[in-house]
């Protein structure tokens, strides 16, 4: 029932955005009819690859450049309706300004092939970003902190379509590279039922780090069965820490390192995050929080560090902006208040369309001093 709820909203706000790309951009043009059937016949089946890709998208048999293919039309919909944002804005400024009729035309039929131009440069942009996982170094000032540390942050790889084992072993030599003392996995691992899933999680297993793999739970985990997820996460060389902490380092060197379930279990009952079960036996010194929400630090008081995902840093901008109006952080380094900082990891992976403008998929190599 939810799938279909969620189906229905989906494909309704893409239906819109389609009217509306063809209403005031498509129609408006200084094209031939010829040229305008064919972009709208275009938008069409581009919304019936929206269609497609949500009723395909957690089907295994379906081979990758399916997938690649099914999901591309979302991107380009979303990329599309702010072309014509924009288009709309200089159309009506241009007609404010005053010109005679012929100069008019010329920066009319300027605007028509720029905006189509930019549209496409922007999706090739996009898709092209998605493909390419940028490291993030990031220095952290720890007060009380007796050593340094490093942590390698990994969060929202969405494992399932074309995140495969392919990427996950490229993604796992990149990591141990880096030699970190402590990798992390901060949610939403998982995007698929876990048999289809095994294969590429299997990699996870040739992570290596100098005191330990570990994981939280992401809201997506718990549409794919939580319990087995964890349960299978555990098998692969990784903790999943569930309300409780470990202590990482030499005894009086370290830092404690703490984890909760994603906030998506108050509205299930299940699985649900307790900040005071996790901090049990935590004492002055350095303490890091995972949680894979950022609104989650609106229940932290006394926290060094929380690092966090979720949000993709908004994956396609000016989607950023939307992230905003649910999440204090959308990505990055912020000082929250006098003793707690907060990490946002833009997400190694991405969800949806392979695109990614203005916020790049990370590897974060966190830097505690």
């Amino acid at each position: 029932m939810n799938f279909i709820i969620f189906a229905t909203i989906f494909l309704s706000v893409m239906t819109l955005l389609t009217f509306f790309i063809s209403r005031r951009f498509v129609r408006k043009v200084h094209f031939s009819k010829k040229i305008k059937i064919f972009i709208n016949t275009f938008l069409i089946f581009n919304l019936l690859g929206v269609a497609a890709y949500i009723f395909a998208r957690y089907n295994p048999s379906m081979p990758n450049w399916a997938y690649f293919l099914l999901s591309i039309p979302i991107g380009i919909i979303f990329l599309l309706f702010i072309a014509t944002i924009f288009y709309e804005i200089s159309s009506r400024i241009l007609d404010t300004v005053p010109m005679s009729n012929k100069r008019r035309d010329f920066f009319k039929k300027s605007l028509d092939i720029g905006s189509v131009a930019i549209a496409g440069s922007i999706n090739a942009k996009a898709m092209y970003n998605a493909k390419h996982i940028e490291l993030e170094k990031v220095k952290v000032k720890i007060k009380n902190l007796k050593q340094p540390y490093s942590i390698v942050q990994l969060s929202d790889v969405h494992i399932g379509g074309l995140i495969d084992k392919t990427f996950i072993k490229n993604l796992v030599q990149r990591v141990n590279k880096l030699e970190a003392d402590v990798v992390v996995i901060t949610g939403d691992l998982v995007d698929t039922n876990l048999i289809y899933a095994k294969e590429a999680l299997n990699e996870l297993k040739n992570l290596k780090s100098k005191y330990g793999n570990f994981f939280i739970v992401g809201n997506h985990e718990y549409f794919h069965g939580v319990a087995s997820i964890i349960k299978y996460v555990n098998t692969l060389n990784f903790k999943t820490l569930e309300n409780e902490n470990v202590y990482i380092g030499e005894k009086g060197k370290g830092f404690f390192l703490a984890g909760v379930y994603d906030v998506l279990g108050y509205r299930i009952n299940a699985y649900k995050p307790d900040l005071n079960k996790a901090l049990i036996g935590i004492n002055d010194e350095p303490t890091v929080l995972l949680a894979h929400q950022p609104r989650f630090i609106k229940k932290v008081k006394n926290i060094d560090l929380i690092l966090s995902g979720h949000t993709h840093g908004g994956q396609i901008a000016p989607f950023n902006l939307l992230v905003k109006l649910q999440q204090p952080y959308v990505k990055g380094l912020h000082q929250h208040n006098e003793k707690t900082q907060i990490y946002v990891n833009k997400g190694t992976g991405f969800w949806g369309p392979p695109m990614r403008l203005g916020a790049s998929s990370e590897i974060t190599y966190l830097e505690l001093v």
